[in-house]
């Protein structure tokens, strides 16, 4: 048995965050129907540029050295001839044999491993199904099932609330903010509606409806909102084309609808989002624990000692944000350090500054959520001594 610590507020500010927190709940519901994806069939076929859509598994059964398919024997092209049994698809049952060509990139495959075939119909009889990876779903299974015992182990029932609010969250990108964009959206306005019910989801099933709860939304919407004007003061002065990537090239030839500049934008607003939420829980719950250890510390007192911690709380935070950029980015970086190239010219370049503007931007909402949340926190606390509604008794 722990004690677990809410704000102790009046009842009149408890009804008034309620009301805050109600209308923007409606403001961001307003915007999931605004913004709502559109029809699925209508957007663009990325398989008609040659892009395959379609996966199949296929198990490794005959390796062979051979010249390579639709080259003669004497041009002296070798590679690996790999037959491989399909386990699913159109051809389930039949055997295919695919070139794996002779050269440092090509994976070192044995009899009996699983892996991933594209499936192009429309190719030439032998060139319709080609090797695009190895099969590696039970690994990542077995990853995610250690991940979330460990989350509930630690978490106990909280545990189980965070991983529904990460499961919420996946939706939300997957069936709503993602086809939204590819439809043409507002790729801004639907980073910030997303980002609020993400925000809405993960809070209040994580750590329940609550006043502190209810204070960590309002803190983390408003760094949110500060993040999104900020990201689009500074891509415009900046001034990304957005095609940096070769990700970018092929969605601009086969799906013109989207704003790639505007993706960008996204980016910067849903990449800020987990890292403003841990901020602003971790300072109102830190302001709650403080009133109930002294309950004497006034307003001023609270917000002092809670910015204080915020302090250690983001040099941390922000260090971790750019170290998580960076690992994302190491063969890029060390492409560039091969190159010889000085600091300001790689910092130059745009497939750097994005991710630069992304960091700093987002590390500024970050900053910001400590104040507001703090102060918003420190000011809502009621002077009236606490009473026994104040502190909720939980079975960690």
């Amino acid at each position: 048995m722990a004690e677990h610590h809410d704000l102790p507020v009046t009842q009149r500010t408890r009804q008034i965050l309620n009301a805050v927190a109600g209308v923007l709940a409606v403001i961001t519901l307003l915007g999931l129907v605004v913004w709502r994806p559109g029809d699925r069939a209508a957007r663009p076929n990325v398989e008609q540029a040659g892009a395959p859509s379609s996966f199949y598994d296929a198990e490794v059964s005959d390796i062979r050295s051979d010249a390579c398919q639709g080259t003669p024997a004497e041009s002296g092209i070798r590679c690996e001839l790999v037959s491989l049994l399909l386990l699913e698809g159109p051809d389930t049952g039949q055997r295919v044999d695919v070139d794996f060509p002779e050269s440092r990139t090509t994976p070192d495959v044995k009899p009996g491993d699983k892996l991933v075939l594209s499936y192009t119909p429309t190719a030439p009889p032998g060139f319709q199904y080609q090797f695009a990876d190895r099969q590696r779903k039970s690994v990542l299974f077995w990853l995610a099932a250690l991940f979330a015992l460990a989350v509930v182990v630690l978490g106990r029932l909280r545990g189980f609330s965070a991983l529904a609010g990460l499961g919420a969250s996946l939706v939300v990108l997957l069936a709503f903010a993602v086809p939204a964009i590819i439809d043409g959206r507002t790729p801004i306005g639907v980073a910030v509606v997303s980002a609020a019910a993400i925000s809405f989801f993960a809070l209040y099933l994580a750590h329940g409806f609550r006043t502190m709860t209810t204070v960590a939304l309002l803190g983390t919407l408003a760094s949110l909102g500060l993040t999104a004007v900020l990201g689009v003061a500074f891509m415009e002065l900046a001034d990304f084309s957005g095609f940096a990537s070769e990700e970018a090239t092929f969605l601009a030839a086969t799906a013109g609808s989207i704003d790639l500049r505007g993706l960008l934008l996204a980016g910067v607003v849903i990449g800020a989002l987990g890292a403003i939420d841990d901020m602003t829980v971790t300072q109102a719950s830190a302001i709650a624990e403080l009133h109930a250890a002294n309950p004497g510390m006034g307003r001023r007192r609270l917000y002092l000692a809670g910015l204080r911690i915020g302090r250690d709380h983001v040099a941390s935070t922000v260090n971790t944000l750019v170290l998580a950029y960076a690992a994302a980015s190491m063969p890029l970086l060390v492409l560039f350090v091969l190159s010889r190239q000085s600091l300001a010219s790689v910092a130059n370049g745009e497939v750097v500054a994005i991710e630069i503007v992304r960091t700093l931007v987002g590390s500024i909402g970050l900053v910001a959520s400590v104040p507001i949340t703090t102060w918003l926190a420190a000011a809502c606390i009621s002077p009236e001594k606490p009473g026994s509604s104040d502190v909720e008794q939980e079975v960690n």
